[in-house]
Order: structure tokens, then C-alpha cells, then sequence
């Protein structure tokens, strides 16, 4: 049985909740309405009908002006149960006597209206006349309401105006009062619902990481031997990699509560803000401690202080980084509060931040190999139907660069790209339609080409294909197409080898590799196109960074421009003309020669390229497979496919050991039954 209350509503009613500003509302609407509402009954009238019907008829008891302002006119008890009298005779509520006054009009001014009254009364007896009194009343409530008013107006502006800049939010800096208060979302340990498990492709960062939970698990372990535990942990890496989701797994293996909040939470256009919302995050994350603090994109309040020499720097936000380093180097070291942090700008963050007993971790979430990619395929696979036929290192192999972002978004693309065309499962053309629509775009198939331009493209693509199957340290080719993408008139897909260090042989090859399109060109046409701009960008690129930032250049020698903390100005070459000069002329030189050699590649392999291009003209598509039928199987292989195919092996021989442990079982109950 539940243990929340269940109210039976009207249908008009559902969903109604009470807020205790209504009674104020009302508290207030009450007594505006008292103060024009009142309880007499006094009808406004006009000189002429004042004297004609009332004092020519002496039925006045009194004339009472107010203020010089306004006249009110009593009428005598004896008259008041007259006709023309009964909707002044009785008060508001109830059948009470109304004793006046009973009618008012207003006055031009006090001497006209004496003079007026003593003219209407000339006839009558001294004892008949009348003569007015005078009063002055002060509306104290109107007065009130006079500057009350006005000032509740603009605190109501006021109000609108930051609810709407908080944006929207109930707590935190959503409304005035709580403007410095956190906007740290608090999960729960019972909400968080991922482990370790979730997070596939990432051992080295998990393995990092566990020491974190094992400390949020049982701190006494690490604390009675006086060991102390890190205070923050950086999580490093480009975007889609998964840090935000590593880090929720950490409050979900640890069960402790998780603060999740951004960097930009902390920016406010008001001074002090962002200090305040610090002290306040680290205030209710010692009242639940243990507890984790996730700051995610921390680059927006981290960032180096004083580097802005052009505009001085941002005060606000340098005091929102100085009210967090005090808080991460001044709360104790045993208090169960461990703070998060994650970035893909790590260069420009404050060394102060990244110093030890701050951030004292720095764990690198790097891009996924081609074995991680395979085992995040395996979680972001499991909710889609997929085809019996569907090999999961194909995938794999399909992704290079990918991040695991990048891939739930294949596995989504594939399914609705499947769900579009009717099928009932998933197969291996939708995904690899969806790696070509995320890399490549939309096709254009309705892009007018003439034949000619059709050749020189198919040409060009076919000269890249043949020169990377040639080379050994080029990347094989995955897939070629003339079909127009995006921007582009015809693309080819490569897997590159996933490698830490790259050889001079290696970028050469690569080089040639990307000018192999316009080699082709000059080769079978004899003539150039525009169609190598990103081929000419990409190796331009590459050579200027094998001569100045590697050292990869004899000519120039071991000497490296590369500035890794970003502080070099880009007005200034930190290099002599001399060298500039030397520089561009290694760089023409390496490009020339790699040219030359694509064009000796295809020279000597002429009739199977022309044959490759023909079969690209004729079917737009062509895949690996279509190279091993021309050029024959590729004599290099890279580590990580050997790997792969030893993991396979492996898992096939268990499979295999599994089922024939099966059917002994089997087996031997069978002949146990027959014996019995």
C-alpha cells in the first residue's frame, strides 16, 4: 500500500497544488476592497437635483463639506422611507438604518457654494435655514496604498526579471533570495542507476578511478594507516568519450550522493555570486558526505587567471576559481567529499587547480581502439534486433576515430534508417549507410554532374584507393564512392592503424597516399582540377608539422616550434627568415617528391586502375572486397586486426569447448535414464 495521500479531486481540479502566496493575495484584495467598497450607501447627485428635490423641500438635516472638496448632504430620518429615497434608506448589509450621508457631489469652491445656499434659503425662516459644516479627513489607507502600490509593482517586475535570468528554476539561483545558492543537482544514491558495467572501452580510466570508490566504499581502510586520498580527480578528454558517464558510474558503484553540475552554473552577471554558489555546493556536500562533486565543462571557471592582457581579466570569474581552490584545499582531508571535474581544454586550466591536493588525479579519457570500440558496440547493440548475420567487429573496424558518442549515435542512425526502409532487423547496409551519413552527410544524388566531371571523379578516387593498397604504411581502403556527399563529389573511407608513434616512412606514406586523386588526374587526363583542395590542405598540414614540430627533416634538423602551453604569441615567428625560408623549401620538396612517387605507383599499376575507375563509374560503390578481386589480398595487416582475430579464435574455441561439455551432459543423463 502506498504511502503517499490520495485526494479525490474534481475532474476541473486534477493537478491543483496550494501555495500559501494565494493567501496573501487574498489578504490583500480584502482590504482594497473594504477600503472602496465600505459599508455606507452614498450616491453621488448635482446642485440642481440637491436643491430642488431636497433643501427647497426641507427634507435636509445637515450639509457637511469635506476637505473644500466635496459636499455631503444628510437626509432627515422622516423622509428616508420615501420612494425616491429608498436606495440610500438601509446600509450595505443588512436592514440597518442608513443614518448618512446619504448623497455627495463636488464643490467648485467654498464661498460659490455658501453664496449658492444662502440664495436657495432666502425665503425660508431663520429657524429652517441651514448652514454647512466643515471637516478635513485624511485617507490614511489610501495614502498607504498610494506608495504600497507602486512599490509592490516593481518588486513584482523585479522578481519576474530574475526568475526569468535564473531560468526558471524553483531553487538555486532561480529565485532573488536563493540567487547564491547552488545550482548543483543533487542525485540520490537510490536514482543513480550505473555501474562500471555500463561503461564500456574505458578499463584504464576505470582502473584508475576504483581507488575512489574503494574510498567512498570504506574510508576507514585507507585512513587507519594514515594514508590520505585524493582530493579531486580531472577527467581529460576529447568530447563523446564518456567522462560525464565514468563519473556517474563512480557515485553509482560507490552508492553515495552525486552533485552534478556545469561550469557556466557558477557565472552570474552579479558580483559575488558564483563565490557564494561555490561555498554553498561544498556546504551541503559535507552535510551528505560521502559524497562526489561533478563539475563538468570546469574550463569555464578554471581558466588561467590574467591572461587577457587586452581587456584586463574577468573579476567575477577569477573570484569564482578563488573561492574553489579555497574550498578544494581548505575543507579536511577525511571528510568524504570528493570533487570531479571534467574537460576537454585542459591547457588553458590554472596550474594552481591541477596542482597536488587539488585536483591530484589527472585521468586521460582518450578515443576508443578498435578493441574498446568493439566492446562499446556490444552495450549500445543490446536494446536493437539485429540480423543473425551482423559481425560486430565489422563494426568495429568500420569506426576508426569514433567516439563512443559517436557510435550510440551509429547504432540509433542504423535503426531508424532500417525502421525507414520496413525491415524487421538491423542489418550490416543500414549501419554502414549510417557511418556514411554522420561522416560524409546526405547524399545528393539529384547533383547534376556531366560525364566528364563523373570520370575525372571517379579517377580521382580510384587513384587514392590504388596508391594506399600499394604502400605498406598507407591506410587500407574500407570503401570508395562517387557518390556526392555533402560538399564533397566523391569520398573514400580508410582504417587507419591505431598507433601511439608514428615513423617518418609511415607520414610519407600517408602523403602520397592523399596525393595519389590528383596523380591519377595527370596520369590519365593530363590535366589538374580543384577537386584536391582538401587532398593539397590535409598534406600541406603534415609536412610543415614533420618539419617544424617533429623533427622528422634532415634539412632542418631536431628543432621543434610546437609550443604545448599555448602562450606563444601569433604575431611573432620564433624562427629567422633564413629558417622560414629553409622551412617552406623542405616542405615543397617533401610534397614534390611524394607526388612524383604516387604518380610511379599508378604509371606501374596503370591497367588495374583504369580497371578499378571503370567499375567505380559503373557501380558508384565499391568495396574492400572489390580491391582484393583486382589488386589481390593486401600483404600488410594491422595489430589490432591480429588481435581481433586472436580474441575470435579464443571465444570460438570456449564456445566450442562449452557445447561439447553441453552434449557430454547430456549424454550421460540419457544413458543413466536408459540404465534405470
Amino acid at each position: 500500500m502506498s504511502d503517499k495521500k490520495k485526494t479525490n479531486l474534481p475532474g476541473g481540479l486534477k493537478g491543483f497544488k496550494f501555495k500559501i502566496y494565494w493567501i496573501y493575495a487574498l489578504i490583500f484584495v480584502f482590504f482594497i476592497g473594504l477600503n472602496f467598497m465600505g459599508t455606507e450607501v452614498t450616491k453621488p447627485t448635482n446642485w440642481q437635483e440637491f436643491n430642488q428635490n431636497m433643501l427647497q423641500n426641507q427634507k435636509v438635516e445637515k450639509v457637511v463639506i469635506v476637505n473644500k472638496e466635496k459636499a455631503y448632504i444628510y437626509i432627515k430620518k422622516e423622509f428616508l422611507y420615501e420612494e425616491q429615497f429608498k436606495d440610500v434608506s438601509k446600509k450595505t448589509f443588512g436592514d440597518a438604518l442608513n443614518l448618512g450621508p446619504h448623497y455627495y457631489f463636488e464643490i467648485g469652491s467654498v464661498e460659490t457654494f455658501s453664496n449658492n445656499l444662502k440664495e436657495a434659503q432666502i425665503t425660508f425662516d431663520n429657524e429652517e435655514k441651514i448652514s454647512p459644516f466643515y471637516e478635513t479627513r485624511k485617507d490614511v489607507f489610501g495614502d498607504i496604498l498610494g506608495w504600497i502600490l507602486p512599490l509592490a509593482f516593481f518588486i513584482f517586475i523585479w522578481l519576474f526579471i530574475m526568475k526569468r535570468m535564473g531560468g526558471g528554476a524553483g531553487g538555486g539561483g532561480g529565485q532573488i533570495f536563493n540567487i547564491g545558492k547552488t545550482k548543483g543537482k543533487l542525485v540520490d544514491k537510490a536514482d543513480i542507476k550505473v555501474s562500471f558495467k555500463d561503461v564500456a572501452g574505458l578499463e584504464g580510466a576505470k582502473e584508475e578511478i576504483t581507488e575512489i570508490v574503494d574510498f567512498l566504499k570504506s574510508p576507514e581502510k585507507y585512513t587507519k594507516l594514515g594514508g590520505k586520498i585524493p582530493k579531486g580527480a580531472l577527467l581529460i578528454g576529447p568530447p563523446g568519450t564518456g567522462k560525464t558517464l565514468l563519473a556517474k558510474a563512480v557515485a553509482g558503484e560507490a552508492k553515495v550522493p552525486f552533485f552534478s553540475l556545469s561550469g557556466s552554473d557558477f557565472v552570474e552577471m552579479f558580483v559575488g555570486v558564483g563565490a557564494s554558489r561555490v561555498r554553498d555546493l561544498f556546504k551541503q556536500a559535507k552535510e551528505k558526505s560521502p559524497a562526489i562533486i561533478f563539475i563538468d565543462e570546469i574550463d569555464a571557471i578554471g581558466r588561467a587567471r590574467g591572461k587577457n592582457a587586452m581587456t584586463g581579466s574577468n573579476d567575477e570569474r577569477e573570484n569564482t576559481l578563488n573561492q574553489l581552490l579555497t574550498e578544494m584545499d581548505g575543507f579536511g582531508t577525511n571528510s568524504g567529499v570528493i570533487v570531479m571535474a571534467a574537460t576537454n581544454r585542459a591547457d588553458v586550466l590554472d596550474k594552481a587547480l591541477t596542482r597536488a591536493g587539488r585536483f591530484d588525479r589527472q585521468i586521460f579519457v582518450d578515443l576508443p581502439d578498435l578493441l574498446e570500440r568493439k566492446a562499446i558496440f556490444e552495450v549500445h547493440l543490446k536494446p536493437i534486433k539485429l540480423s543473425e548475420s551482423m559481425d560486430i567487429n565489422f563494426l568495429a573496424r568500420q569506426t576508426p576515430g569514433f567516439s563512443g558518442a559517436d557510435i550510440a549515435n551509429v547504432c540509433n542512425e542504423a535503426a531508424l534508417i532500417a525502421a525507414r526502409k520496413t525491415k524487421k532487423k538491423v542489418e550490416k547496409q543500414d549501419f554502414l549507410d549510417a557511418v556514411d551519413r554522420i561522416i560524409g552527410g546526405l547524399e545528393k544524388k539529384s547533383k547534376i554532374i556531366s560525364p566528364n566531371e563523373k570520370k575525372t571523379i571517379a579517377y580521382h578516387e580510384a587513384g587514392h584507393a590504388t596508391v594506399s593498397w600499394m604502400l605498406e604504411y598507407a591506410s587500407p581502403l574500407v570503401k570508395v564512392t562517387i557518390v556526392p556527399r555533402g560538399k564533397s563529389l566523391g569520398a573514400a573511407w580508410y582504417l587507419p592503424e591505431e598507433r601511439q608513434l608514428t615513423t617518418t616512412a609511415q607520414m610519407l606514406d600517408e602523403i602520397c597516399a592523399a596525393m595519389g586523386g590528383r596523380a591519377a588526374e595527370e596520369v590519365f587526363f593530363g590535366r589538374i582540377s580543384t577537386g584536391a583542395l582538401s587532398d593539397l590542405e590535409k598534406v600541406t598540414k603534415m609536412a610543415y608539422a614533420m618539419v617544424s614540430m617533429y623533427g622528422l627533416s634532415n634539412e632542418v634538423g631536431n628543432i621543434s616550434y610546437y609550443d604545448s602551453s599555448g602562450q606563444q604569441s601569433g604575431f611573432t615567428k620564433p624562427y629567422s627568415e633564413e629558417r622560414a625560408q629553409l622551412i617552406d623549401k623542405e616542405v615543397s620538396r617533401i610534397l614534390e617528391e611524394e607526388y612524383t612517387r604516387a604518380k610511379e605507383v599508378l604509371t606501374s599499376n596503370k591497367d588495374k586502375v583504369e580497371k578499378l575507375g571503370a567499375e567505380l563509374l559503373e557501380k558508384e560503390v565499391i568495396f574492400k572486397s572489390d580491391l582484393e578481386t583486382i589488386f589481390g589480398a593486401r600483404k600488410w595487416k594491422s595489430y589490432e586486426e591480429e588481435q581481433l582475430i586472436k580474441l575470435d579464435n579464443k571465444k570460438a574455441e570456449s564456445d566450442k569447448k562449452a557445447k561439447k561439455e553441453v552434449a557430454l551432459e547430456k549424454k550421460e543423463n540419457t544413458t543413466e535414464v536408459k540404465e534405470e
